[in-house]
């Protein structure tokens, strides 16, 4: 609470240096929730934008080749990516049930098919992937969740600090007046701002993440199938 007899705050920052102890830890624990969201955001842009540049390698790789075979002996030489994973997975189990089907140069189709029971292991196999793949992705999304709706509360909680003490000098002083109540509400708001500055980004990054998640366990569902219809036609189920 703005102490009696001082100079009224000429900025937001002024007001906030002659705030109470309790609006400044409530300011710094928002500050932090804040410091910590726009890390998150910045994490996550970079993990799914490494994701895109991986899975254009990925796919250019397997575009040069026209045999499952040929493309997964030069996919081991890229570095791991989702992609990459589930699609070496899927080969490595196809090959330990079929030895042999994996080697270059042999263009003759195996002998024996899957039966419904491996190829249920396959799909399992792959799912298992997808959704270790999926979790690894989802990872700190749901604190950006958490700074986006527990910052309005912090900040409420400040507004409420700084409307009491602000009633507390009214009482004190026996003064309703403007001049009396105004640098105590607007101290008391501050915290209000600051929550929701915190909040905003904070939501608006969690959404566009959580969509992004969702396009991206399609991707890899969809690439899932693709693979088995082409192990198919290709004879190694």
């Amino acid at each position: 609470m703005l102490q009696a007899g001082s100079a009224l705050p000429s900025s937001s920052w002024d007001l906030v240096l002659r705030s109470s102890p309790e609006t400044k830890l409530v300011l710094l624990i928002t500050a932090v929730f804040s410091l910590v969201s726009w890390f998150l955001i910045g994490l996550k842009w970079w993990q799914f934008h490494r994701i895109r540049r991986q899975s254009r390698r990925f796919f250019d790789q397997m575009e040069r080749h026209t045999r499952l075979k040929d493309a997964y002996h030069g996919v081991a030489k890229l570095p791991p990516s989702p992609y990459s994973r589930i699609f070496r997975e899927a080969l490595t189990f196809v090959g330990e049930l079929k030895p042999g089907s994996l080697q270059r140069g042999s263009d003759a189709p195996p002998p024996a098919t899957m039966s419904l029971a491996q190829l249920e292991a396959l799909k399992m196999v792959m799912a298992k992937d997808i959704a270790a793949e999926r979790d690894v992705q989802a990872r700190f999304i749901s604190w950006l969740a958490t700074v986006g709706s527990v910052s309005p509360l912090l900040g409420l909680l400040g507004t409420v600090f700084g409307v009491m003490d602000a009633f507390l000098g009214i009482a004190t002083k026996g003064s309703g007046n403007i001049g009396a109540v105004a640098p105590g509400v607007a101290e008391a708001l501050v915290t209000t701002v600051a929550g929701l500055v915190a909040a905003i980004p904070a939501v608006i990054a969690y959404n566009a993440f959580a969509n992004r998640l969702g396009l991206f366990a399609g991707e890899l569902e969809g690439f899932a199938n693709e693979l088995i219809g082409s192990m198919a036609r290709e004879g190694l189920l």
